[in-house]
């Protein structure tokens, strides 16, 4: 488990119904049970119960303690203490996410969450994420996000599905690719590099990519050192991994567009043949050559037999830059990034929309963060005011649905017929759409 691992322990048993109220701790517990931000003292008893959580038994090391508090915002890591032992863990830390249209806001992640199984269902999650999300209001933030383990237990903290993912096996020896391939038909080349030039080009790519991505988030030096391996916690080391770019054609500058990391494991079947896989843990591309010329690498590696692909947008390139499509195979389709709306009208400004158009919203928020009632107006060019107002709502939802919509993957017109938004004009669910929705989806490539 590393500091961006995924926010919610499975052995955490806090869900419920996204509709459901948050469970009211017995008032023993509530008089026992001490919810506070850490101090550098707490951190080891806190990282104990966070690899608890996350069903790692592996005690921390001297060395991942001292990796993981260089790694901590103590005034945003939070624990439950019951009679000074940690029982519940939390912390969220500063984020940029990419909106439609370019735009990066200020997001609160939330990670490292965990209850242990001897104290669920006493609302610790909800003592911690409430006065989280308070103080991310107060600071300034518009929208907080994470990436849950467990479907039902964010909804009712106002957290939406915002982004889904699809992960893809190719059978190399049905996608139709020339057997001999050895260079990117499209010019350009790649290259094998290795863990300290993917740290010197990886960032700048990145950058690049985000802008491009709604969904993407921001990735901190801490990211690059842990894909790379130059820091790895004991109980989760590191695994070398195969780095490779792509360079543009040197009359396009030969500027690397997109990279890939993965890794191979060693599998023989009968009669000594190889039948290796080759996962994908990342692969990013700033031009549809780039993005064609990675996967065509991939799938042209002697002995190997089937390509992993790790988390993709579900509209992803890579099943049609294959001749037979039907040598990749969805093996996995989840729900990926939730965003919950902080500042209404900050977030739905910051955005762009593919149609002008206007529509007034009605949004609930049972923890009194973003509730109110805006009009959203936007121009011929796109951009958008959105304000407060006195007139009569045209659509009512949820602020949970309002950042299920808000970076254009999901529709409020399916969301009608689930009965999740409501209409107070006929049609009003169908001009959020047209609003709303954007040509490509949004995809967030990372866990944190």
């Amino acid at each position: 488990m590393s500091d961006h691992a995924t926010p919610v322990s499975p052995a955490s048993s806090v869900s419920a119904s996204a509709a459901a109220p948050a469970p009211v701790p017995a008032a023993a517990d509530a008089d026992r049970i001490d919810v506070r931000t850490l101090t550098e003292a707490d951190v080891p008893d806190w990282a104990r119960a966070n690899n608890t959580g996350f069903l790692t038994a592996t005690p921390c090391s001297e060395e991942d303690l001292a990796l993981r508090l260089s790694r901590l915002d103590l005034g945003r890591a939070r624990g439950a203490f019951d009679e000074g032992r940690c029982v519940a863990t939390y912390r969220s830390f500063e984020q940029q996410l990419t909106v439609p249209g370019g735009a990066f806001v200020r997001a609160d992640a939330v990670s490292s969450v965990t209850v242990s199984p001897t104290h669920r269902r006493r609302g610790l999650l909800s003592r911690m994420i409430r006065a989280d999300l308070a103080e991310a209001k107060e600071r300034g933030d518009v929208v907080a996000t994470l990436i849950a383990a467990e479907y039902p237990i964010y909804g009712r903290y106002g957290f939406g599905h915002a982004t889904s993912v699809n992960v893809w096996e190719i059978d190399t020896h049905r996608t139709g690719l020339d057997p001999n391939w050895s260079r990117p038909e499209c010019g350009g080349r790649i290259d094998l590099v290795d863990g300290e030039e993917i740290r010197k080009l990886g960032p700048e790519l990145h950058e690049r990519f985000r802008a491009a991505q709604g969904g993407a988030i921001d990735r901190n030096e801490a990211w690059w050192q842990n894909r790379t391996g130059l820091t790895s916690y004991s109980f989760e080391p590191y695994t070398p991994a195969f780095f490779v770019v792509y360079r543009a054609p040197a009359e396009r500058g030969g500027q690397v567009e997109g990279l890939a990391v993965y890794r191979a494991d060693d599998k023989w079947g009968d009669g000594k043949q190889p039948v290796n896989t080759v996962s994908v843990s990342t692969l990013n591309a700033v031009t549809p050559d780039a993005e064609r010329a990675l996967w065509h690498y991939l799938c042209s590696i002697d002995w190997v037999a089937k390509v992993r692909t790790g988390y993709r947008a579900q509209d992803d390139l890579l099943p049609d830059l294959l001749p037979d499509q039907r040598a990749a195979r969805v093996v996995t389709s989840a729900d990926w990034l939730w965003v919950r709306v902080l500042d209404v009208a900050s977030a739905l400004e910051a955005r762009t929309y593919e149609r002008s158009g206007s529509v007034v919203l009605e949004v609930a928020d049972r923890m009194g963060l973003a509730g109110g009632r805006f009009r959203l107006e936007v121009s011929e060019a796109g951009t958008a005011t959105c304000v407060p107002t006195a007139e009569e709502a045209e659509l009512a939802l949820d602020v949970r649905e309002l950042g299920a919509l808000y970076l254009g993957g999901r529709s409020a017109v399916r969301m009608a017929a689930l009965g999740e938004v409501s209409e107070a004009v006929d049609g009003a669910a169908a001009r959020v759409d047209g609003l709303f929705r954007t040509a490509r989806q949004p995809w967030c490539p990372d866990i944190f």
